[in-house]
């Protein structure tokens, strides 16, 4: 058995990761920690785990302590928290799978630029992967340090991919977006209260999302040119999933048909990306509590329009670190995750 620790335990995406490692055939979970801890059971914050894992989450990290006793560590902390704790376990020779934005970025001006701080371990940047499963996958089994993908890039690069890489569409792209509450964390916010959530509808940061790097920064690798990304997110009052919607203007005609037989062959042995026959739609209800990314594909004129859905807790935090981690360490990459 593979030991487990998770940092920032009572968030929304560390309770989603105990969910999972917990159904996992290979992991036990060693150590819980988060400073909004009282230092009690995990089951006291969470009575669902009662007789399911009654371990103490402590609000403080022993570091040695835990580099002893773990083989992997999840850090499922806030932007700019996790680039002050993951050295400490990085420097002891421990594997690290990072959900936060702090590894993903590989331009450090640009990190700084969009979140507002100076990175504080830019020697571990260098060596960080990119945590996209699907795409990355020889990279992530050597890794030591993951940069597991935000949420909404993790729908719109695995849908826009393939088409920019087979030369098909331009690289001037349109993603709208919708996701539910719990994309923005646990901490309290005054835009996020029921009153203000509930019977509305909402776009938000247009054009100015903290994602935007990160999904040019890894669509531009397929097409050998920058792409122009123009992102819009819309708050849905819903918990869960993220609806997107991605407009691409095609460089010559290809039928419908022709465009999803280019996202089967290239996920052809992905087993958590599903697509759509052609004219056929996910939804969130599809994807909810799984570690799936659906595809459908509308090719109107010159445009190709490609629609994905994913939980934002799963396929689009927890799940995809557990899938990393299963191809981290040499383990059937859907353990835990079906």
């Amino acid at each position: 058995m593979l030991k487990a620790a998770i940092i920032g335990a009572t968030g929304y995406t560390g309770e989603e990761l105990i969910r999972i490692l917990l159904k996992h055939p290979n992991v036990k979970i060693s150590h819980l920690v988060s400073r909004s801890s009282r230092g009690a059971p995990i089951s006291e914050m969470f009575p669902w785990l009662e007789k399911k894992l009654d371990l103490e989450c402590h609000s403080q990290m022993d570091v040695e302590e835990m580099s002893q006793n773990t083989d992997i560590v999840f850090l499922a902390l806030p932007h700019r928290v996790s680039m002050e704790i993951a050295p400490n376990f990085l420097s002891n020779g421990k594997r690290v799978i990072d959900l936060s934005a702090d590894y993903r970025l590989k331009d450090i001006n640009e990190y700084q630029k969009w979140y507002g701080v100076s990175h504080k371990s830019t020697e571990f940047v260098k060596e960080s992967v990119y945590g996209l499963c699907e795409l990355n996958k020889d990279a992530i089994k050597k890794a030591k340090l993951i940069a597991n993908p935000g949420c909404y890039p993790t729908g719109a690069i695995l849908a826009c991919s393939p088409f920019l890489q087979a030369g098909l569409v331009d690289p001037d792209i349109i993603i709208d977006a919708k996701s539910g509450t719990s994309g923005a964390g646990r901490s309290p916010s005054g835009s996020l209260l029921y009153s203000e959530v509930n019977n509305n509808f909402k776009a938000y940061k247009v054009c100015n999302h903290q994602h935007v790097p990160e999904m040019t920064q890894e669509l531009s690798k397929y097409c050998g040119s920058e792409v122009h990304i123009s992102f819009v997110p819309h708050l849905v009052p819903m918990t869960r999933g993220i609806l997107s919607t991605i407009y691409m203007n095609l460089k010559k005609n290809i039928s419908v048909f022709e465009a999803v037989d280019v996202l089967k062959k290239f996920y052809a042995d992905q087993p958590f990306i599903r697509v759509r026959k052609a004219d056929m739609f996910p939804e969130i209800k599809d994807v909810v509590q799984s570690n799936f990314c659906d595809i459908g594909i509308k090719v109107d004129g010159k445009r190709l329009i490609a629609i994905a859905a994913i939980d934002n807790l799963v396929k689009g935090a927890a799940g995809q670190a557990v899938q990393n981690f299963n191809i981290m360490f040499g383990l059937d990459e859907t353990a835990g995750l079906m």
